[in-house]
């Protein structure tokens, strides 16, 4: 199997100078590390993170999947996720990474007869009512994704197309074409499911949205676009053997995570992802919720106020070069600038060897674009170390669904040790819940009438700081 890499010798003072770190930085840190491991490890003994053995406990859950996807997807033109956070971001992820950037404009057969695939993540009304648009609605599946069956986001879409199959199907009809991700005994969700007899996967309890996308919330839509998923899963175990090294020199996601922790505590409090293929673009979006939810809080395991937490930002290469990468190289030194590069490419495109009078373009004949999307990633990185600023690079061999399972997972783990080596709860949101229950209140949800109370009690705003 491929290996994916990290190479981290830019973050070296041996590469950029006065702002690198030394072996004896990262070495220094070995009693905490040593820490983070051992809590890992208890944590994982004692149920406190199942999304690690995913991996390798899903297989009968992708049988029957792949069994259902079998006898689905010729009946469907649309599969349609209604969800939110993980819920979305890690089925976009994938999708984009392994099928056709153009998968949806493609005909059927070019799919492999699998459905046009799509993402319902948000509420503005204009997005739902003109996918309603592009979409026949009698013969799309929609999955409908919420661990809770509380989120408003997602219930609400389903709310409404629940009623538009009824009206357009009939109740039967429309049974089978909703297909519920939830959890298996708690929530409003599996509640209705079982009501209405809608076929449904389970999300293991002990696992957090943002790290469910080896559970049916990412698998269900891979397999539904022709993803192999056991492939997926074989990636992430592979990591998972890989990460069972207690030394940080020997474990991918452990320096990734100690490298970022020392960034930090210097004042690096930006991590910007920035991936040198299209394919990868959404795995930034993907990886934005899992650090920035994960890491950012207020409090740390002793309850003392802290407000600590990275800022992921995302970037694309070649693209940003030419909007964001001048702040990286001359900005402040605020920054852990991550490359993800591919060694080989789906596609080989050779650039014709024209404009041979012109020495501005006359040398980029015969070159193929894959050579140049390299050679523009070298030559970033090599402008980020003249300036001092720290990098590191992740390649994958190739762009499959193996190396996309390692490069998922070894996140989760980087993000679950980062939060032993900065004291904190990696698995909460707080601060996602206020904004939940302020919406909640708004519309008088029973139970939250205290919250209900906060809101009306605020001041009002003053007109002359309105500018109209």
């Amino acid at each position: 199997m491929e290996k994916i890499r990290l190479d981290y010798n830019n973050v070296l003072k041996d590469y950029i100078g006065g702002d690198g770190l030394t072996l004896a930085d990262i070495g220094g840190l070995s009693e905490k590390t040593a820490a983070a491991h051992a809590a890992l490890l208890e944590k994982r003994k004692n149920g406190g993170m199942d999304w690690r053995d995913l991996p390798r406990n899903q297989d009968a859950v992708a049988d029957d999947i792949l069994s259902y996807v079998a006898e689905t997807k010729d009946k469907i033109d649309a599969f349609v996720v209604l969800g939110i956070g993980g819920s979305a971001l890690g089925p976009m992820a994938v999708q984009q990474a392994i099928n056709h950037p153009h998968y949806n404009e493609l005909p059927k057969e070019a799919r492999g007869g699998y459905p046009r695939f799509y993402v319902a993540d948000n509420v503005d009304p204009e997005k739902l009512t003109y996918l309603f648009q592009v979409i026949d609605i009698e013969k799309s599946l929609f999955n409908v994704i919420s661990k809770s069956g509380s989120t408003s986001e997602t219930m609400s879409q389903f709310m409404i197309i629940k009623q538009m199959l009824e009206d357009a199907l009939g109740k039967d009809a429309a049974r089978e074409r909703i297909v519920c991700t939830t959890d298996s005994q708690k929530g409003n969700l599996i509640k209705i499911a079982r009501e209405e007899g809608y076929k449904t996967f389970f999300v293991p309890s002990g696992v957090g949205g943002r790290f469910s996308e080896l559970t049916p919330v990412g698998l269900l839509p891979a397999a539904f676009c022709g993803i192999d998923i056991k492939k997926l899963l074989e990636g992430a175990a592979a990591m998972d053997d890989w990460c069972q090294n207690p030394d940080p020199c020997g474990n991918p996601a452990y320096m990734y995570a100690l490298l970022h922790y020392i960034a930090l505590e210097r004042g690096k409090n930006v991590s910007v992802m920035m991936p040198y293929a299209d394919s990868l673009k959404y795995i930034g979006d993907w990886y934005a919720q899992l650090w920035a939810e994960s890491l950012g809080k207020k409090l740390d395991n002793g309850g003392r106020v802290v407000n600590v937490g990275p800022t992921p930002v995302r970037a694309l290469g070649v693209t940003d070069q030419h909007s964001q990468v001048q702040l990286y190289t001359e900005g402040p030194f605020d920054k852990l600038i991550v490359f993800i590069c591919v060694d080989e490419y789906k596609e080989t495109l050779e650039i014709p060897k024209i404009y041979g009078d012109m020495p501005s373009l006359g040398f980029l004949g015969g070159v193929t674009q894959n050579r140049l999307i390299q050679a523009e990633q070298m030559a970033t990185e090599h402008a980020l170390v003249a300036s001092g600023k720290m990098n590191m690079t992740i390649t994958l061999p190739k762009v499959n669904e193996r190396t996309v399972g390692q490069l998922l997972y070894m996140f989760e783990v980087a993000t679950a040790y980062s939060g032993e080596l900065m004291n904190i709860n990696a698995f909460d949101q707080p601060g996602v819940e206020e904004g939940k229950n302020a919406t909640y209140a708004f519309f008088g949800r029973p139970g939250y009438e205290e919250k209900k109370k906060e809101l009306d009690e605020r001041p009002e705003k003053n007109k002359k700081y309105i500018i109209e």
